[in-house]
């Protein structure tokens, strides 16, 4: 079984190219189909939104974002343990379905993330920093595809990471981490080049058309470690500025 996860993972790795930087030319904040927002002085730069895009060649989905600052250059303060500790994350929410990255059908919002959390590892078949430990890496940019949901329990009107309930088993993906929750650590590796991050990922199906926004957020988990555990409860900059989705994958 473990063989096969790092099969699949491996696979999806090449898929996904090699983790280099662009030419200022392939910027979100370029495109001309991209959605674009102005810059906000008042907000921390490199999480304020210029612009966000998507588009797809094949089964590759490249997302990537502009922002006002130096990309992935702030990340959160560390707390000393999982419970109550701080996520910072770049996120593309999309319409695409959850089923086609291994989640149940109609799960929810399936979005991409690139994420930072000094205080817990998420992907434990990767070693991003190369030190030899596969369970201290949470503080390096990394890749999640997450599931979703609204949930009143976060505040109102808030969105968490959809909660597996106990005793319960729905489809995941084969490099699902673990945690109680619709989260997949895939091993995307986001590049950074100056004001851009993007992500080239590989899906099963066809993202053409699929609608899309840009987000930079802060998520917390439970102190408790009870449901919801994680859960959204910053939102720095909105692409679109009401989350309205209004972008379309090309």
């Amino acid at each position: 079984m473990r063989l096969s996860i790092i099969f699949l993972t491996s696979y999806a790795l090449l898929a996904a190219g090699p983790a280099v930087a662009h030419d200022n030319h392939s910027h979100a904040v370029n495109q001309e189909t991209a959605i674009h927002s102005p810059a906000d002085g008042s907000k921390t730069a490199s999480m304020d939104i210029v612009a966000a895009h998507i588009h797809t060649e094949g089964n590759v989905v490249t997302f990537h974002m502009t922002t006002n600052g130096v990309a992935g250059a702030d990340t959160p303060e560390p707390v000393g343990e999982i419970a109550g500790a701080t996520v910072w994350s770049y996120v593309w929410p999309t319409t695409l379905d959850p089923s086609l990255v291994g989640f149940e059908e109609g799960a929810g919002i399936l979005a991409m993330a690139a994420t930072n959390h000094p205080d817990f590892d998420d992907t434990p078949l990767y070693d991003e920093n190369l030190d030899g430990d596969l369970g201290n890496d949470g503080g390096v940019w990394h890749s999640h595809w997450v599931v979703l949901t609204p949930n009143e329990a976060c505040g109102p009107g808030a969105l968490a990471v959809k909660d597996i309930p106990e005793n319960t088993t729905p489809r995941l993906p084969a490099t699902w981490p673990g945690f109680p929750i619709l989260l997949d650590s895939p091993g995307f590796t986001p590049v950074f080049d100056g004001p851009e991050i993007t992500i080239r990922a590989a899906i099963k199906g066809d993202a053409v058309g699929v609608s899309y926004d840009g987000v930079t957020s802060a998520l917390k988990v439970n102190k408790s470690i009870h449901a919801p555990l994680l859960c959204v409860t910053d939102v720095f900059d909105v692409a679109s500025g009401d989350l309205s989705l209004p972008g379309t994958i090309e």
